[in-house]
């Protein structure tokens, strides 16, 4: 049977980082940014107040800026090699982040069979958020079990990897779990817990076994 791969963004492929802190970086509004993330990590706020939040930030944003934040973002090495050889294997790789989907969505050009992140409006925002688009710990289990079903994938064959707790419903729903660069509680439930700048070596805890 095929396995699908499925990836976490923020603070898992990208280290110490997020997409939405490198977005604001290019326009100036880290700060703000980051204290936004300080709110959700927190638990202060949730997805909705998040997605609302930034996106009063962005009134500036361009597809530009989201290139050069793509671009400059501090990526995990070796993602397109782990990814040609999980296709090579006949296997599966998507990414589902809570991020929006116009820097998620980037990842395919990778190597990622899909990406899934928040649904924000078209660049520059002319129109108000659709909280329905925004994604939440347990859409990625949902969106999971919608790639389980489109790749012919049984869920008792799928890999997760991922760094925080809108990671934690997926590594229950999921036998392997790797905890990258994590929150010491994740790793406390992952299969496997890996701390560092490498993708492949993260990947490698599980390669032999799948």
């Amino acid at each position: 049977m095929a396995h699908l791969h499925l990836f976490d963004l923020d603070g898992t492929l990208l280290y110490g980082s997020s997409a939405s802190l490198e977005i604001s970086r290019q326009i100036g509004l880290e700060a703000e940014t980051i204290a936004i993330e300080e709110a959700i990590s927190t638990g202060r706020i949730g997805p909705p107040e998040y997605a609302t939040q930034v996106h009063a930030l962005w009134t500036q944003l361009t597809d530009a800026h989201v290139a050069e934040a793509f671009e400059q973002a501090p990526w995990l090495s070796g993602i397109e090699e782990v990814w040609a050889e999980i296709r090579g294997n006949g296997d599966y790789c998507a990414v589902v982040s809570l991020s929006p989907s116009f820097f998620v969505e980037r990842l395919t050009r990778w190597g990622a069979h899909a990406a899934y992140g928040s649904r924000f409006p078209a660049l520059p925002f002319t129109e108000p958020v659709d909280l329905g688009g925004i994604l939440s710990a347990a859409a990625k289990v949902q969106i999971a079990n919608r790639l389980c079903e489109e790749f012919g994938v049984r869920p008792a064959d799928c890999v997760a990897y991922g760094d925080s707790f809108s990671d934690k419903d997926l590594f229950e729903a999921v036998p392997v779990s790797v905890a990258v660069n994590a929150h010491p509680q994740l790793a406390g439930i992952a299969t496997h817990s890996y701390m560092g700048r490498s993708l492949w070596d993260a990947y490698a805890l599980v390669r032999q076994a799948l």
